[in-house]
């Protein structure tokens, strides 16, 4: 008897690359694994289409779509979707929640970017790579995780007291800029009255 997986329709979460210069393909590859929707800005283009992957969606500019028209037929079924005003991020947000995607990866934004997405993580969930590092929010303002001998760095609203347990102990401290921690191996425990975010490196 055969075993087949069967992927309900937009059930993995999609992925979207913003911008493909600081991403090595081997370390997002795991991402792709089950064929999500692809969706990838004008801006990394170039970049995505040398990986040889199949690609969603190209969010470009009317000027961008008309000078390269022959992706539709290079990359068939792709389709392109117009932006204006540059505002890659929005626009491929809203396209996702109109497509009834319930998760995506944002590859090639900065971190900073967090705050921008609060409104968004009522309606979906929301991970970011940037660089190295892999960033995801704790929306009820309570985490706990095990972790190997590592830093992890928490992003919240500036000022924002964080609550950390773990085998060396307790600590409270406000949040600042980058807030990087050093993490025991086991078990770490992170409070805080409103959302953070966790930032993990990738190995």
């Amino acid at each position: 008897m055969s075993s087949h997986h069967f992927v309900k329709e937009q059930q993995e979460p999609a992925v979207f690359i913003l911008d493909a210069a600081n991403i090595e393909f081997e370390r997002i590859s795991g991402l792709l694994e089950w064929v999500p929707t692809i969706l990838v800005s004008e801006k990394a283009l170039d970049r995505v289409l040398s990986w040889g992957i199949k690609i969603d969606v190209i969010l470009a500019s009317a000027a961008f779509q008309k000078e390269n028209l022959q992706l539709l037929e290079e990359q068939y079924p792709v389709k392109f979707l117009t932006v204006e005003s540059d505002d890659f991020l929005n626009e491929g947000l809203q396209y996702l929640l109109a497509s009834k995607h319930e998760a995506v990866h944002l590859l090639g934004i900065s971190h900073q970017s967090a705050f921008e997405l609060q409104e968004k993580l009522g309606l979906m969930n929301l991970t970011m790579v940037d660089g190295n590092w892999k960033y995801y929010p704790v929306k009820s303002g309570k985490f706990k995780k095990w972790f190997a001998a590592s830093s992890i760095h928490i992003h919240g609203k500036e000022g924002m007291p964080v609550e950390i347990k773990n085998s060396e102990g307790e600590i409270l401290l406000p949040i600042t800029y980058a807030t990087m921690i050093e993490v025991p191996e086991g078990i770490t425990e992170i409070n805080a009255p409103g959302i953070f975010w966790i930032g993990e490196e990738i190995s």
